[in-house]
């Protein structure tokens, strides 16, 4: 996906740093920190290794956890099925009629099997939305919640606000800070308001 608002543009379009021996290096030294790892991106679940890489950590005494936008539920699923996964962090970027618009692709259909997927097993899991004002708006926020309780969810969904100090600003620009006092509408849904 190519979200505007994305905060690792670099990531992205493959710039990665780190490979996977000094991933498992760095978890090495922080035996006995750290509880878990968060895998995320861009898009985790595009690594081939991402099976295996999340075994190692598991293998390290640590938790694994996925933050995905939902593009590839038959990797979820084998991470699922496998017990590889301890969370998931499910993005929902909008409703079909905005997806293309937001993602700039036409993956809604993914999204929803991997919701779905989700909502059909026991692995823990959260869905959260980031908001620009510009992109998305609290009648927006309505309908995307309704949705979500129409399909059965019953965890908390969160609202991440669009980081302004991201490079991302270059595309789409900041935020209409009118839409913070609109968003305050959506208490009634069991929204929760991630900074």
């Amino acid at each position: 996906m190519r979200c505007d608002y994305c905060y690792n543009p670099e990531i992205v379009t493959g710039k990665g740093k780190i490979n996977y021996k000094e991933v498992l290096s760095f978890l090495d030294q922080r035996k006995g920190l750290l509880d878990g790892v968060v895998l995320s991106g861009g898009e985790c679940t595009l690594h081939k290794g991402l099976p295996w890489l999340a075994k190692e950590i598991q293998n390290k005494g640590m938790q694994v956890k996925i933050d995905t936008n939902g593009s590839r539920p038959e990797v979820l699923e084998k991470l699922i099925s496998k017990n590889l996964v301890d969370y998931i962090a499910l993005d929902f970027k909008a409703l079909p009629r905005f997806f293309e618009k937001i993602t700039r692709t036409d993956l809604y259909l993914p999204f929803e099997k991997s919701l779905d997927l989700l909502l059909n097993n026991r692995v823990p899991f959260e869905i959260r939305t980031t908001v620009h004002s510009d992109l998305i708006n609290a009648d927006n926020l309505k309908e995307m919640a309704t949705f979500l309780i129409k399909k059965g969810y019953k965890g908390t969904y969160y609202l991440q606000h669009f980081v302004e100090a991201s490079q991302t600003l270059k595309t789409l620009g900041p935020s209409s800070k009118d839409s913070y006092t609109s968003l305050a509408q959506l208490n009634d849904l069991e929204i929760e308001w991630r900074n």
